[in-house]
C-alpha cells in the first residue's frame, strides 16, 4: 500500500514542532532548582522519544527499507519516560509520617 505524498507534510510539521519543543527543555535545564532540572530532563527524553517515534514513522513511509526498530525504540523510551513520571508523581504526592 502505497502511502499519499499529502500525508508526508503534517508529519513533517509534527516532527518540526517535536524538535523546537526540545529548545525550552534544553534552557530549563540550566536552572538552579535541582527539582526543575529533573522535570526538565524528563520532559526532554519525553520530546526526544517522541522525536524518534515521528522519524522512524517518516522513513518508515519514505525509505524502501523499514525503519520501525526506530519507532519501537521511541515507543520503549516513551514507556520508561512516563514511568518514571509517574513514579515521581507519587512519591510527591505521597504525606511524610
Amino acid at each position: 500500500m502505497d502511502i499519499p505524498n499529502w500525508l508526508l507534510w503534517p508529519a513533517l510539521g509534527a516532527w518540526l514542532l517535536q524538535a523546537l519543543a526540545l529548545v525550552p527543555g534544553i534552557r530549563r535545564l540550566r536552572g538552579p532548582d535541582p527539582a526543575a532540572r529533573t522535570k526538565a530532563r524528563l520532559n526532554l527524553l519525553d520530546s526526544a522519544a517522541s522525536l524518534l517515534v515521528i522519524t522512524g514513522l517518516l522513513l518508515s513511509m519514505t525509505a524502501a527499507e523499514s525503519w520501525i526498530w526506530l519507532s519501537l525504540t521511541g515507543f520503549m523510551l516513551l514507556t520508561l519516560v512516563y514511568a518514571a513520571k509517574g513514579l515521581r508523581l507519587l512519591r510527591a504526592r505521597r504525606t511524610p509520617a
